[in-house]
């Protein structure tokens, strides 16, 4: 038997309440709450939302029903236990409202952290292989410099983090969105985890993409040696992207005390997969204070948080951080956290050739005919104005032409009148100051006085 066979999301669905992990009264105040929302339940309605097998389910509802917190109501003609329905008594709502205002969660059970722990170190994103043809086709079609393409497939086998730095338009970004398409291998996730008596909703629809359509959600139903419908498999890894809104708040556990539930942090969904922090730099808090939240993770592979409870626990971090930042690394840290970054990559302006054919690709997109006379004209802009040929330029003036041609109701060119009339909108003509340099500057690459 292979180790996958193992994990906890591979094991046989619980046929009894000690198989699920869960204490007996936990899983009673959870089916009270789910009838409480939902109203009169047949027993297989039941376990079809809990994700439980009727065989878990019928000693749970056995048991309120001679504690007197549910009764049966019978609906439909067919005199068969298909027509039983379960609904609460007024001690079980009032039992259920209770229980809802410590925690209203009244979805699919959860798993044990134990039990999550251990699915996580099976499908390790460290254990994930990338090689030079996988990188050639990821990025087939995109122009990147081939230095740098080496260095992030590189990076992406090693599972630590990896900072990009360059001036502002390189691409830096857009290389970083890029890596979630190295992502191999699917995984599993739990709807939600429970931890000393609080349960967290984990499953997010939104994050965790189901990688076919064959990747399913368990009915619940008893379905022999079927596996825990608790988890749902067949998900791609996850790849989720922060910029500017991140807060220190936000990569807390945080529980609303309105809504009476938890909000798993962004990076605790990305287990197994990559977490995006673009823009690093210009975020609400300092960038001191969000990389030493990264020391712990970063060297030990753990993070903590805490219950609203007071309680802390320890939950695996197996995510590759990816800090994507205008600023060179030196200037936003110590060598404390810079040690801990796995590669520190800089994506530099691009090469002739490649804003040649970065020209080339906006003018296809944009429909309009690339004219070599005139891309000259532009190097001749670029070069007069030391403005370095970053990746986004040929993309961004080429959205000016297009819009001044709707203006004059033509087909777009590409021509020096239309080229410096986009050139004047972008770099805003007129202005004082050389971009390169502000850029160095504003970078830290080089020495500067404020007289």
């Amino acid at each position: 038997m292979s180790n996958a066979l193992l994990a906890p999301a591979n094991a046989r669905a619980p046929r009894t309440v000690d198989d699920t992990g869960l204490p007996f009264l936990f899983l009673i105040e959870l089916v009270s709450k789910v009838l409480h929302q939902r109203g009169q339940l047949r027993l297989a309605e039941l376990a079809s939302h809990l994700k439980l097998n009727v065989s878990v389910i019928d000693p749970l509802v056995a048991f309120m029903r001679a504690e007197k917190l549910c009764e049966i109501a019978r609906v439909g003609n067919s005199g068969t236990d298909a027509d039983l329905s379960y609904i609460l008594t007024d001690a079980g709502r009032a039992r259920a409202a209770n229980a809802a205002a410590r925690n209203a969660y009244a979805g699919p059970a959860p798993v044990t952290l134990a039990g999550y722990t251990a699915q996580v170190k099976e499908q390790s994103v460290a254990a994930m292989q990338v090689t030079r043809g996988a990188m050639a086709a990821a990025f087939d079609g995109i122009v990147v410099n081939p230095l740098v393409l080496d260095q992030l497939g590189a990076a992406m086998n090693s599972g630590r983090a990896i900072f990009l730095h360059g001036l502002a338009g390189s691409g830096k970004t857009y290389l970083a969105e890029r890596l979630r398409d190295l992502l191999v291998g699917t995984i599993a996730v739990p709807y939600a985890l429970m931890v000393d008596g609080e349960v967290i909703p984990f499953f997010d629809a939104v994050q965790h993409v189901a990688a076919d359509e064959e990747s399913t959600i368990g009915s619940g139903l008893d379905r022999g040696s079927a596996p825990d419908a608790r988890w749902v498999r067949g998900v791609r890894r996850p790849a989720a992207l922060a910029g500017g809104e991140l807060t220190l708040d936000m990569l807390d556990l945080r529980f609303d005390a309105h809504t009476r539930l938890y909000q798993a942090p962004p990076h605790l969904k990305s287990n197994n997969g990559i977490f995006i922090i673009d823009d690093l730099g210009r975020q609400r808090c300092t960038p001191e204070a969000l990389m030493n939240r990264w020391i712990v993770p970063m060297d030990r592979s753990v993070d903590y948080l805490t219950l609203h409870t007071g309680h802390s626990f320890q939950i695996p971090f197996d995510v590759i951080v990816v800090f994507s930042s205008n600023f060179v690394p030196q200037r936003l840290s110590d060598g404390a956290f810079l040690r801990r970054l796995g590669y520190k990559i800089e994506v530099p302006a691009a090469s002739l050739g490649e804003y040649a054919e970065l020209f080339r690709q906006a003018c296809a997109s944009a429909g309009v005919e690339f004219d070599g006379a005139a891309f000259d004209y532009l190097l001749a802009r670029h070069e007069e104005r030391e403005v370095p040929l970053l990746a986004c330029y040929p993309r961004d003036l080429m959205r000016q032409l297009r819009d001044l041609a709707r203006y004059e109701e033509r087909t777009p060119e590409l021509s020096p009148r239309t080229i410096d009339w986009a050139w004047d909108n972008y770099f805003a003509a007129g202005a004082a100051g050389r971009p390169l340099e502000t850029e160095r500057r504003d970078r830290g690459t080089v020495e500067y006085n404020n007289a």
